[in-house]
Protein backbone atom coordinates (compact mmCIF):
# COMPACT_ATOMS: atom_id res chain seq x y z
CA UNK A 1 0.00 0.00 0.00
CA UNK A 2 1.31 3.28 -0.97
CA UNK A 3 0.91 6.10 1.17
CA UNK A 4 2.98 9.81 0.54
CA UNK A 5 2.72 11.23 3.81
CA UNK A 6 6.35 11.09 5.03
CA UNK A 7 6.71 7.75 7.77
CA UNK A 8 7.89 10.74 10.42
CA UNK A 9 4.75 13.01 10.07
CA UNK A 10 2.78 9.51 9.86
CA UNK A 11 4.41 8.62 13.10
CA UNK A 12 3.88 11.86 14.93
CA UNK A 13 0.85 11.63 13.96
CA UNK A 14 -0.30 8.53 15.19
CA UNK A 15 1.78 8.53 18.04
CA UNK A 16 4.36 5.92 17.36
CA UNK A 17 7.99 5.46 15.16
CA UNK A 18 6.95 3.44 12.01
CA UNK A 19 10.59 2.84 11.45
CA UNK A 20 13.97 2.44 13.36
CA UNK A 21 14.72 5.76 11.44
CA UNK A 22 11.63 7.73 12.81
CA UNK A 23 12.57 6.75 16.69
CA UNK A 24 14.93 9.98 16.96
CA UNK A 25 12.76 12.30 15.27
CA UNK A 26 9.84 11.20 17.44
CA UNK A 27 11.60 11.33 20.45
CA UNK A 28 13.20 14.79 19.56
CA UNK A 29 8.89 15.76 18.44
CA UNK A 30 7.06 13.15 20.24
CA UNK A 31 3.67 15.77 19.19
CA UNK A 32 1.51 15.54 16.27
CA UNK A 33 2.77 17.40 13.29
CA UNK A 34 1.84 20.95 12.14
CA UNK A 35 1.56 24.39 13.20
CA UNK A 36 -1.02 23.29 16.54
CA UNK A 37 0.60 19.93 17.38
CA UNK A 38 1.40 20.89 21.03
CA UNK A 39 -2.27 22.08 21.46
CA UNK A 40 -4.30 19.25 23.36
CA UNK A 41 -7.17 18.50 21.49
CA UNK A 42 -10.14 17.22 22.39
CA UNK A 43 -10.84 13.52 22.35
CA UNK A 44 -13.81 11.63 21.63
CA UNK A 45 -13.92 7.80 22.26
CA UNK A 46 -15.13 7.40 18.67
CA UNK A 47 -11.54 9.71 17.92
CA UNK A 48 -9.85 7.01 20.11
CA UNK A 49 -11.18 3.89 18.41
CA UNK A 50 -9.93 5.20 15.37
CA UNK A 51 -6.83 5.88 16.04
CA UNK A 52 -5.81 2.91 17.82
CA UNK A 53 -7.24 1.09 14.34
CA UNK A 54 -5.30 3.61 12.24
CA UNK A 55 -1.75 2.21 14.21
CA UNK A 56 -2.62 -0.79 13.70
CA UNK A 57 -2.93 -0.60 10.07
CA UNK A 58 0.17 1.78 9.74
CA UNK A 59 2.17 -0.80 11.67
CA UNK A 60 1.44 -3.80 8.84
CA UNK A 61 1.18 -1.20 5.72
CA UNK A 62 -2.36 -2.31 4.94
CA UNK A 63 -4.95 -1.05 3.48
CA UNK A 64 -8.28 -0.53 5.10
CA UNK A 65 -10.44 -3.17 3.02
CA UNK A 66 -7.58 -5.79 3.92
CA UNK A 67 -7.46 -4.90 7.67
CA UNK A 68 -11.38 -4.91 8.08
CA UNK A 69 -11.10 -8.94 5.61
CA UNK A 70 -8.79 -9.76 8.39
CA UNK A 71 -11.18 -8.45 11.64
CA UNK A 72 -14.23 -10.32 9.75
CA UNK A 73 -12.22 -13.62 9.32
CA UNK A 74 -11.03 -12.84 12.79
CA UNK A 75 -14.26 -12.82 13.99
CA UNK A 76 -15.58 -16.22 12.58
CA UNK A 77 -12.56 -17.95 14.21
CA UNK A 78 -14.30 -18.45 17.44
CA UNK A 79 -11.58 -17.10 19.97
CA UNK A 80 -10.85 -13.48 20.89
CA UNK A 81 -11.18 -11.23 18.17
CA UNK A 82 -8.51 -8.81 19.20
CA UNK A 83 -6.08 -11.74 19.70
CA UNK A 84 -6.86 -13.41 16.63
CA UNK A 85 -6.70 -10.41 14.52
CA UNK A 86 -3.03 -10.16 15.33
CA UNK A 87 -1.97 -13.50 16.03
CA UNK A 88 -3.31 -15.40 13.23
CA UNK A 89 -4.69 -12.91 10.70
CA UNK A 90 -1.89 -9.84 10.24
CA UNK A 91 1.44 -11.68 11.99
CA UNK A 92 0.90 -14.76 9.56
CA UNK A 93 0.91 -12.53 6.51
CA UNK A 94 4.37 -13.08 4.26
CA UNK A 95 5.98 -9.50 4.59
CA UNK A 96 5.58 -9.40 8.21
CA UNK A 97 6.93 -13.12 8.88
CA UNK A 98 9.69 -11.65 6.15
CA UNK A 99 10.14 -8.61 9.05
CA UNK A 100 10.10 -10.69 12.33
CA UNK A 101 12.90 -12.97 10.86
CA UNK A 102 15.10 -10.35 10.21
CA UNK A 103 15.17 -10.48 6.28
CA UNK A 104 14.18 -6.68 6.34
CA UNK A 105 14.83 -3.93 8.06
CA UNK A 106 10.92 -2.61 8.38
CA UNK A 107 7.71 -3.56 6.95
CA UNK A 108 8.08 -1.49 3.72
CA UNK A 109 11.41 -3.24 2.39
CA UNK A 110 9.73 -6.92 3.35
CA UNK A 111 6.86 -5.75 1.32
CA UNK A 112 9.07 -5.05 -1.47
CA UNK A 113 11.35 -7.87 -0.60
CA UNK A 114 8.26 -10.04 -1.38
CA UNK A 115 6.58 -8.19 -4.25
CA UNK A 116 9.81 -8.28 -6.23
CA UNK A 117 10.24 -11.70 -5.68
CA UNK A 118 12.65 -12.47 -3.39
CA UNK A 119 11.06 -14.88 -1.44
CA UNK A 120 9.86 -18.34 -1.34
CA UNK A 121 7.60 -20.11 0.86
CA UNK A 122 8.22 -24.16 1.08
CA UNK A 123 10.52 -23.53 -2.05
CA UNK A 124 8.25 -22.12 -4.38
CA UNK A 125 8.71 -18.40 -5.36
CA UNK A 126 5.50 -16.25 -3.84
CA UNK A 127 5.33 -12.65 -4.62
CA UNK A 128 2.00 -12.01 -2.64
CA UNK A 129 2.66 -9.95 1.02
CA UNK A 130 -0.32 -11.00 1.93
CA UNK A 131 -0.21 -14.54 1.70
CA UNK A 132 -0.50 -16.56 4.93
CA UNK A 133 1.93 -18.69 5.91
CA UNK A 134 1.48 -21.76 8.29
CA UNK A 135 3.37 -23.76 11.12
CA UNK A 136 5.82 -25.43 9.66
CA UNK A 137 6.16 -23.15 6.36
CA UNK A 138 9.85 -22.82 5.22
CA UNK A 139 10.40 -19.34 4.12
CA UNK A 140 13.63 -18.22 2.77
CA UNK A 141 15.16 -15.70 0.36
CA UNK A 142 15.55 -17.23 -2.86
CA UNK A 143 19.33 -18.76 -3.69
CA UNK A 144 19.98 -16.19 -6.29
CA UNK A 145 19.06 -12.96 -4.11
CA UNK A 146 21.00 -13.73 -1.37
CA UNK A 147 23.96 -12.11 -2.81
CA UNK A 148 22.30 -8.66 -3.00
CA UNK A 149 23.70 -6.43 -0.17
CA UNK A 150 20.27 -6.03 1.63
CA UNK A 151 20.06 -9.64 2.28
CA UNK A 152 24.50 -9.68 3.31
CA UNK A 153 23.34 -6.86 5.69
CA UNK A 154 20.03 -9.39 6.67
CA UNK A 155 22.54 -12.34 7.29
CA UNK A 156 24.84 -11.01 9.24
CA UNK A 157 21.78 -10.04 12.01
CA UNK A 158 21.58 -6.12 12.06
CA UNK A 159 17.97 -6.25 12.03
CA UNK A 160 17.58 -7.87 15.67
CA UNK A 161 16.82 -10.89 16.88
CA UNK A 162 13.34 -13.17 15.70
CA UNK A 163 10.71 -14.05 18.28
CA UNK A 164 10.41 -17.29 19.42
CA UNK A 165 7.58 -18.74 17.36
CA UNK A 166 10.09 -18.74 13.99
CA UNK A 167 13.13 -20.86 13.54
CA UNK A 168 15.71 -18.64 11.97
CA UNK A 169 18.94 -19.31 9.98
CA UNK A 170 20.18 -15.91 9.11
CA UNK A 171 23.60 -17.01 7.44
CA UNK A 172 21.25 -19.66 5.24
CA UNK A 173 17.99 -16.58 5.27
CA UNK A 174 15.86 -19.88 5.89
CA UNK A 175 13.06 -19.50 8.26
CA UNK A 176 10.72 -22.22 9.84
CA UNK A 177 7.16 -20.85 11.48
CA UNK A 178 7.36 -23.14 14.00
CA UNK A 179 3.86 -22.13 15.52
CA UNK A 180 1.24 -19.54 16.07
CA UNK A 181 2.72 -16.25 17.90
CA UNK A 182 1.20 -15.69 21.45
CA UNK A 183 0.15 -11.94 21.32
CA UNK A 184 3.06 -11.27 23.67
CA UNK A 185 5.44 -12.13 21.42
CA UNK A 186 3.69 -9.95 18.73
CA UNK A 187 6.37 -6.61 18.47
CA UNK A 188 3.15 -4.87 17.54
CA UNK A 189 1.82 -1.66 20.00
CA UNK A 190 -1.86 -1.79 19.54
CA UNK A 191 -4.95 -1.98 22.32
CA UNK A 192 -6.75 -4.69 20.25
CA UNK A 193 -9.83 -4.30 22.30
CA UNK A 194 -10.34 -0.94 20.75
CA UNK A 195 -10.23 -1.96 17.51
CA UNK A 196 -12.86 -4.44 18.05
CA UNK A 197 -14.77 -1.78 19.04
CA UNK A 198 -14.34 0.40 16.49
CA UNK A 199 -15.14 -1.88 14.01
CA UNK A 200 -18.01 -3.62 16.02
CA UNK A 201 -19.76 -0.51 16.65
Amino acid sequence: MNNSRPKVRRSRALGIPLTPKDVRYFERRPYPPGEHGRKRKNTSDYKTRLLEKQRLRAQYDISETQLRSAFDRARRSGGKTGEELITHQLESRLDATVLRAGFARTIYQARQTVSHQHVTVNGTRVDRPSYQVQPYDVVEIAERSRAKAPFQVAASGAHGTAPAYLEVSLPQLRCVVARRPRRDEVPVVCEEQLVVEYYSR
